[in-house]
């Protein structure tokens, strides 16, 4: 709810994700991502409404109650990489303590093993030793950040949910951070990548989803999204556009307000390919969701 009215924050998000798999999401701040990684664990605002199913495992955790999600889904089957880390770390207790209580909580760890697993859980996420004993507020960004991917790491959670999990991190970390997230993909569990950055997906995605204004507009393998023959969806290929190795030219306009989406195509306005047609909100067909995708005929 929003001025006492509903808003749409997601509609339409149809995929599936496979053991093994890495599925990136990526689009512009407000499109919808992080709320739909907040409807998977029943994180969102009480006033929040959620239609449709979500199944991991035979458990549809759109339905599940909150019993049900704090005692055997959160951490135990769904790992969650928080976008803002910070609020999510208990300021009165060090690192060390959050490591060693979530070894303790999630695994069968002895008590005389927990502090090596922990230091271990922080060397997996390229947490440095010497900072394990610091308390939240003495952590910089990127720390906070490298802290709660070893929280979520910690249980090998059948489902990763990992929201922007390389903000705030150097090139050389962002990398380090991709590549064991894609060895927590490897050893067989399914991992659902947030980001901004493109090049982190292109690292470690199997698949990339786009999302614009609450909506899938493309899915596709990763090989085809970074590599030729590219996207088929006029917005997933600005994206692209935008990187400064490739063309380093800005998507134009800005992206709607949600409580204010256009009739037919949300991204029409900004799309130089838009037509009347447009006009119309065109279904996912072929993976795309669009009236003038991208072809063979563009090639």
């Amino acid at each position: 709810m929003r001025g006492g009215r509903s808003v749409a924050a997601v509609t339409d998000a149809d995929f599936d994700l496979a053991a093994g798999e890495c599925l990136a999401l990526v689009g512009e701040s407000g499109c919808g991502k992080s709320v739909l990684a907040s409807a998977l664990l029943g994180l969102l605002p009480g006033n929040a409404e959620t239609e449709g199913s979500a199944l991991l495992d035979g458990t549809d955790l759109l339905a599940a109650g909150e019993r049900t999600l704090a005692r055997t889904v959160r951490g135990r089957r769904v790992g969650l990489v928080p976008q803002s880390p910070a609020a999510h770390l208990t300021p009165v207790r060090t690192v060390r303590a959050h490591l060693t209580e979530t070894v303790r909580a999630l695994t069968a760890t002895p008590r005389g093993g927990r502090r090596a697993a922990a230091e271990a859980a922080a060397e997996r996420a390229a947490f440095p030793a010497g900072h394990l004993d610091r308390y939240p507020h003495e952590l910089s960004g990127g720390l906070a950040q490298r802290a709660a991917t070893a929280l979520a790491l910690i249980g090998d959670a059948p489902l990763l949910l990992a929201d922007e999990p390389t903000t705030g991190l150097d090139r050389e970390l962002v990398d380090r951070t991709a590549d064991e997230l894609r060895r927590h993909a490897d050893a067989g569990k399914a991992l659902l990548l947030i980001t901004h950055d493109l090049a982190a997906a292109e690292r470690v995605a199997d698949r990339v989803a786009v999302m614009y204004a609450g909506r899938i507009v493309e899915i596709t393998p990763a090989a085809r999204f970074f590599g030729g023959p590219g996207p088929r969806h006029p917005y997933a290929r600005g994206l692209l556009d935008a990187l400064p190795e490739r063309a380093f030219t800005p998507v134009p306009g800005l992206p709607p307000e949600l409580s204010d989406l256009p009739e037919g195509c949300a991204f029409a306005p900004r799309c130089a390919r838009a037509t009347e047609a447009c006009a119309v909100r065109p279904d996912l067909v072929a993976s795309t969701a669009c009236h003038h995708p991208w072809g063979a005929r563009d090639a």
